[in-house]
């Protein structure tokens, strides 16, 4: 959708599933945003929910699409590709802002996964997002052709390289070891703490149950520069400048603001 007039003229009735709107450039403020449309049926309605879209940077330089409303489990996905052969493959529960993984098998997204990239012989990364339905279908929504956070489950996995870079093989993608501890972001969980974001002997178990996902005492560094470093210089910075911003993303670094990438 490019205007206010295309989500308007949409045939929402003929439809058995809500929609969401979704930024096709990564928006960091309305990403979470799943206002269900149609708003409902009265004049009143319609005008408030021309008056929600109105509100949103949609352009013809900035398009959004209209998406159904899936509900279900949300799962993130992981995978390495070698001419269309999914070489590593990770699933984990997953949530609009993610900092947590834990390896679950979802036997139905990896038969996807495989067909996807099987049909297309790509080589590369592809992280996808999907919902799995009440029944068991699993519907991908969004596929990042990047490497995912989720990579930090395999730290110390012998096998690792060689799925990047070694020679083809016939074997199953490689996976968490046995035993492999999900991993989370201490400091995030910290805040959790502090905010009471959720009950403070769930965090303590998902503590003492995981790993931080970038503490390694052969090579401290990352951990400390990010959390003793980056992160106070860019706090420091916004104070300065005078700038806004949402919340402290300790997955990849950053300020989220809302004028952000």
């Amino acid at each position: 959708v490019h205007h206010v007039e295309d989500v308007m003229a949409f045939d929402f009735a003929s439809r058995s599933r809500p929609f969401i709107l979704k930024s096709i450039a990564y928006d960091p403020v309305h990403r979470l945003d799943l206002t269900p449309f149609p708003f409902g049926p009265t004049a009143e309605d319609r005008e408030a929910m021309r008056r929600h879209v109105a509100a949103l940077p949609i352009s013809p330089s900035n398009p959004w699409i209209l998406q159904e409303l899936v509900e279900g489990e949300e799962l993130c996905t992981h995978g390495t590709v070698v001419d269309g052969r999914l070489r590593v493959h990770l699933c984990c529960p997953s949530s609009a802002f993610q900092v947590n993984y834990a390896m679950v098998e979802r036997p139905r997204v990896r038969e996807w996964v495989e067909r996807f990239v099987g049909e297309l012989g790509l080589t590369g990364q592809v992280s996808f997002d999907f919902i799995e339905a009440a029944d068991g279908t699993p519907y991908a929504i969004e596929c990042n052709p990047r490497t995912h956070s989720a990579i930090t489950m395999l730290d110390g996995h012998p096998g690792l390289a060689d799925a990047y870079l070694g020679p083809d093989h016939e074997g199953e993608p490689l996976q968490p070891l046995p035993g492999s501890r999900p991993t989370y972001w201490l400091y995030h969980e910290l805040w959790r703490l502090l905010v009471r974001e959720r009950p403070r002997r769930s965090t303590v178990r998902v503590v003492l149950e995981g790993r931080d996902a970038i503490w390694s005492v052969r090579d401290p560094w990352p951990f400390l520069l990010e959390h003793h470093r980056q992160v106070p210089v860019l706090l420091a910075r916004s104070l300065v400048r005078g700038r806004d911003w949402i919340r402290i993303d300790f997955n990849i670094g950053k300020l989220v603001e809302a004028a952000g990438d």
